[in-house]
């Protein structure tokens, strides 16, 4: 019990750096209304109003996979899949409670490694609007130099910007290999990097948690970076391939 409580305690202090460091769309477009099926919108609860703060990826009917510096306790925590327009009430949105959160056992908030968690939504997915998206093989090849990928989300479109993207945004990057020489030996092997050569195209605040969708296959989870869309500085993402074992086992005994 002593450990558990621990371990929210240092969650709930990671929050305070995730807030100006870790939230990471920059340079992209609105997203095609519910083409993104997969799409995730983990909203808390705020004086009283439900507030999207981290995007999250819909991996099964049942299972939500996410960044754990988005971490909150589920009580306050609910799932928004089928949205598009944060704003308006579209008809289509699916809002789900939120039954069990797994962070990975070893997250650490410092250097943000192993930055994912699971989250088992209160009830089954209904089939509109919706779609899942494929895991990477633990055992496949490594993503290629400029390899494109799609991220998505409701972040700011200017790093400046204070105010959240109402419409569900998207943009293409490119897997950039050897971003550790960028910084300074901060990058971990359950890290990967996407950008652009040039900057200008990026992840960035209110993104955290969501996809970087590669080939039709999660590949990375939106982590964190320093500022968005500095040609230098590419977001950092989790790198799925390293936990598809850690998912399947959650999900096996957590039926």
């Amino acid at each position: 019990m002593a450990q558990a409580v621990r371990h929210s305690l240092l969650l709930l202090l990671a929050l305070s750096v995730t807030e100006t460091l870790a939230k990471r769309i920059i340079g992209g477009e609105e997203a095609v209304p519910y083409s993104i099926g997969y799409q995730a919108s983990l909203q808390y609860l705020r004086n009283g109003v439900w507030r999207h703060y981290c995007g999250g990826t819909l991996i099964n009917s049942s299972w939500v996979v996410s960044a754990a510096h988005c971490w909150r306790p589920s009580s306050m925590l609910r799932v928004v899949l089928s949205e598009h327009d944060l704003t308006l009430d579209e008809d289509n949105e699916q809002v789900l409670n939120v039954s069990r959160i797994f962070v990975h056992p070893r997250y650490n908030y410092r250097t943000f490694d192993s930055d994912i968690m699971l989250i088992k939504l209160g009830g089954a997915v209904e089939e509109n609007n919706t779609q899942l998206v494929e895991l990477p093989e633990f055992n496949s090849p490594r993503l290629r130099y400029r390899t494109t990928c799609k991220v998505s989300g409701w972040g700011v479109t200017h790093v400046y910007s204070y105010y959240l993207s109402p419409e569900l945004r998207t943009v293409d990057v490119h897997v950039i290999p050897w971003c550790s020489y960028y910084y300074w030996g901060r990058i971990s092997g359950n890290m990967l990097c996407a950008g652009s050569r040039y900057g200008g195209k990026d992840s960035c605040k209110g993104d955290s948690g969501g996809p970087l969708v590669c080939d039709g296959k999660l590949e990375g989870i939106v982590s964190w970076g320093i500022s968005c869309g500095y040609n230098f500085y590419p977001g950092v993402y989790t790198k799925v391939q390293n936990y598809v074992g850690w998912i399947r086992w959650v999900q096996e005994n957590n039926p």
